[in-house]
């Protein structure tokens, strides 16, 4: 297993420009295992958490385009409080395959992203 500790702040970006949380490897299939979310704002956020895919048998996914499936979409998270996500619930990862997130207020989330990769 490994925990990657996500940018603190996590997007560095702007609201609405998503942050890529990881990639996965050439030849490497992922298995998430969990993602904490924290927010590290003065007032609540929300976040969205998506898996963008260009693998072949994931071309379109829930019919949407382009590969991208939303796994959370605008989930508040309250002042000072964390979201546990995907805990018991595995999403696998094929090559190139991304996770993204973005927060409704730019450089206000931090977290931990747990995987176990297999190469």
């Amino acid at each position: 297993m490994l925990v990657i500790k996500i940018a603190d702040p996590l997007n560095s970006n702007a609201s609405g420009t998503p942050y890529v949380i990881y990639t996965a490897a050439s030849s490497t299939t992922t298995v998430v295992l969990g993602l904490i979310l924290t927010n590290i704002h003065t007032a609540q956020v929300t976040a969205t958490l998506r898996l963008v895919s260009d693998t072949g048998n994931r071309a379109v996914t829930n019919n949407t385009a382009n590969g991208t499936a939303v796994l959370l979409n605008a989930a508040p998270i309250p002042v000072g409080s964390s979201l546990e996500l995907l805990a018991g619930n595995k999403v696998v990862l094929e090559t190139t395959d991304q996770l993204t997130i973005d927060c409704s207020v730019a450089d206000k989330l931090s977290g931990a992203l747990s995987i176990m990769e297999i190469t």
